[in-house]
């Protein structure tokens, strides 16, 4: 697998993936994020990031869509590919990196990259990561267990398919899964 960062926003690259394979197709149209692509031994993306800095605060990169090919989905290339972007945003001086998740999976992989649940969600109910794992001030004392659980609980609340349900199941009073380290 080739992972290959494509450009910085806001001049960001222009990305056309078949929509019938990538979730999120249509937003890697945009020139003003930067992208990120993983690509198998035959050349063919199979994995894309897109990413921009917050709009208040220059210093915190939002990783905004991530997508994997159907057909590859459960190989680990989105955290891996999230992980390099990470790393690449660090030597590039961002503090902090943020994504907003929709499910179960997503979270999961992301906590194994090192992002953590901050408590916070979007307008449209996505759960808030950042990575450095955020630290919270005096008025809570989450560990990282009880952060990660929060996380799972908050999905558990939603209307989940049994696949959904039968992953958070799996993940009841569990520790956070190994975080993956810098490559």
């Amino acid at each position: 697998m080739e992972y290959e960062l494509l450009g910085w926003p806001p001049d960001g690259p222009q990305l056309r993936l078949d929509h019938e394979r990538f979730s999120y197709a249509g937003k890697f149209v945009m020139t003003n994020t930067g992208k990120a692509v993983a690509r198998a031994d035959d050349g063919q993306i199979v994995a894309a990031v897109a990413f921009n800095e917050d709009r208040t605060d220059a210093d915190v990169l939002w990783l905004r869509y991530v997508t994997v090919d159907r057909d590859r989905r459960g190989e680990g290339i989105g955290p891996a590919l999230c992980r390099r972007v990470r790393d690449r945003a660090v030597e590039r001086g961002y503090d902090r990196l943020r994504i907003a998740v929709n499910n179960p999976f997503a979270y999961e992989a992301l906590y194994r990259t090192g992002f953590a649940y901050t408590g916070e969600t979007t307008g449209i109910a996505e759960l808030i990561l950042e990575y450095p794992t955020p630290t919270d001030g005096a008025e809570t004392d989450w560990d990282d267990g009880n952060r990660y659980q929060a996380g799972l609980e908050a999905f558990r609340e939603r209307d989940l398919s049994d696949e959904e349900e039968r992953f958070l199941d799996s993940r009841r009073d569990g520790e956070p899964p190994a975080r993956e380290s810098r490559e």
